[in-house]
């Protein structure tokens, strides 16, 4: 079945620095390597020499926004001392993205940050002193790449990253601790909109990017749906203050997963009888419904981009089915009344996936560039 989308659709492609252009000496990541906590990144999928045959490949493809993100630890390796060899690197990749005809999105903050500023500033967790910092830096990112950006998107998955990085540990800085990740929760939402507020522009939009997980009752007892209530309010109730969402032209999510809760407070894959992949995570599409029909509800009225929706997978039928079911279910949405204004898929060209290494598949292309069935697929319903 042909699907009409709406005209000015954003159909686009999501990457992040370290992932495309693999780790930074003096960033948080990068001494996570060197202590082999994690794969060693390289040049990522080699987007720092590669991004022109990238964004040619992704504008044939009906592709023509990219987001991208511009790392702080190449940019300010040392605080308040600016590396100009990397701020003209910069400037000519999105110069080289305008001139293929990509519209180029700008995260500025990818879960990976200096050194200097994790560690010796104690990063975000000085709600005070991180947020000052962090504000200098993206009013100097603005005022150095503002006239080359088409869109900014400042800080991916926030919720995510608090929780990763200050109680599950498996981001920098590793730790485990309930205090300190509540109060980096608040901060990082708090800078996220006060980077919205910095950057924002009549022509230059501003997103969000939010990790949405919809929340799902393991077990049919009390127990069980009062963790489910908890857990929800973190994950859904933490950014959803309405004085932060009006500083961002869209409120932007990715989704990846469902989570089932039992009673005792212990989360597992969801569908409970779905086939877990290389992450442990169920990969299921339908959850994009979930997701979508709730923001229809509780934020009715405000634009939606899914900033992120893919599978990690070596099987490319299962790609091509999962972009299928999205483009599906997202239409689907659309004509149901739900203002969903765009689409970045992640990836496009394979990367480096974190834990994973270069051991799991995001992309619609290989890291030699090579096209998956998915890559037509997303073509097709781009370019009509």
């Amino acid at each position: 079945m042909t699907m009409t989308w709406p005209e000015g659709f954003i159909w686009g492609t999501g990457a992040s620095a370290t992932q495309a252009e693999g780790a930074v000496a003096g960033s948080d990541w990068y001494a996570w390597e060197e202590q082999g906590r994690v794969p060693r990144s390289g040049d990522g999928n080699g987007f720092a020499t590669r991004h022109g045959e990238d964004f040619a490949l992704y504008a044939e493809h009906g592709l023509t926004h990219h987001r991208l993100s511009l790392e702080w630890a190449r940019l300010e390796p040392t605080q308040g001392r600016h590396d100009q060899a990397e701020v003209e690197r910069y400037r000519r990749m999105l110069q080289a993205g305008r001139d293929a005809g990509i519209s180029i999105w700008a995260c500025l903050h990818h879960f990976v940050l200096p050194g200097w500023f994790a560690d010796d500033l104690n990063g975000f967790r000085d709600d005070k002193q991180g947020r000052l910092v962090w504000s200098r830096h993206v009013d100097w990112v603005a005022e150095t790449f503002g006239d080359l950006v088409s869109g900014w998107k400042p800080i991916n998955e926030p919720t995510f990253y608090a929780l990763g990085s200050h109680l599950m540990g498996v981001l920098p800085p590793g730790r485990n601790d309930t205090r300190e990740a509540a109060n980096v929760l608040t901060t990082i939402h708090q800078a996220g909109a006060d980077a919205a507020r910095l950057l924002r522009t009549p022509t230059t939009p501003v997103a969000s990017v939010q990790s949405l997980i919809p929340i799902f009752t393991a077990e049919d007892t009390a127990d069980a749906a009062a963790a489910v209530a908890r857990l929800d309010d973190l994950w859904w109730g933490s950014w959803a203050d309405e004085t932060q969402l009006d500083a961002y032209d869209y409120l932007g999510f990715s989704f990846y997963s469902a989570i089932g809760v039992k009673g005792d407070g212990s989360v597992g894959p969801w569908p409970v009888n779905g086939r877990p992949g290389p992450q442990g995570y169920v990969p299921w599409a339908e959850g994009f419904a979930h997701v979508l029909e709730r923001l229809g509800v509780d934020h009715a009225g405000r634009p939606l981009l899914v900033a992120e929706a893919g599978i990690g997978t070596a099987d490319d039928r299962e790609r091509h089915d999962y972009v299928e079911d999205v483009l599906g279910i997202v239409h689907n949405a659309i004509t149901g009344g739900i203002d969903v204004q765009g689409l970045f898929w992640w990836t496009g060209v394979d990367n480096y996936e974190w834990h994973q290494g270069y051991d799991l598949r995001f992309g619609l292309f290989d890291r030699d560039r090579n096209p998956s069935p998915a890559a037509d697929l997303a073509r097709r319903a781009a370019l009509g």
